[in-house]
Order: C-alpha cells, then structure tokens, then sequence
C-alpha cells in the first residue's frame, strides 16, 4: 500500500482554484477594511444619541428653511400657530397652578 491518496471522482469534479494576484487580494483586502469602516462607522453613528440628536435637529432646521423658503405665508401662519400654543398652555398652566 503506498501513502499517495488516489484521486477520486469528486476530487475531479472540483474546478481548479482560481489564481489571483497580489494586486487583486490587495484590492479585495482593501476594499474590505472599507466596507468594516463603514459598518463600525455606523454602528457607532447608532449607538451615539448625542451625535444622532444633533443630526435630528440638523435635519429639522433644514426642513423648516427649506419649507420658508417654498412658503413664506404657510411658514408664517405656522409660527403664528406655535407661539400662540404656547401661549394657550402657559396661560392654562398658570391657571392650574394658581387654583391649588
């Protein structure tokens, strides 16, 4: 009996590995650690609520601009509407608090 493995019909149905190049495995391998970066760049994003907060008032504020922008009348009745909300609760607060 000799040691060398006699090839089997499986082993001749597997197609040859391809053979790549240095080049290419760099290539893949950096776009790789791109592709990590990026995950662990959003992971992080996710996991950050201060950073994620300012970005919500960012998009916020730019929302608003914009929206002053296409309709300053719409954005004016809109704020008219807000202040006077406001006004409405503190009005109805003090009211609450003063007949305890």
């Amino acid at each position: 009996m000799s040691d060398v493995a006699k090839p089997t019909s499986a082993d001749a149905a597997k197609p040859a590995a391809p053979q790549r190049s240095k080049a290419e495995l760099h290539a893949d391998i950096e776009k790789t650690r791109a592709d990590l970066k990026a995950t662990l760049d959003a992971i992080e994003f996710k996991l950050n609520v201060p950073k994620q907060a300012r970005h919500a008032a960012h998009r916020l504020k730019s929302s608003i601009n914009r929206f002053r922008a296409q309709n300053p009348v719409g954005f004016t009745a809109a704020a008219v509407g807000a202040v006077a909300a406001v006004g409405a609760a503190a009005v109805l607060g003090f009211r609450f608090a003063s007949k305890k």
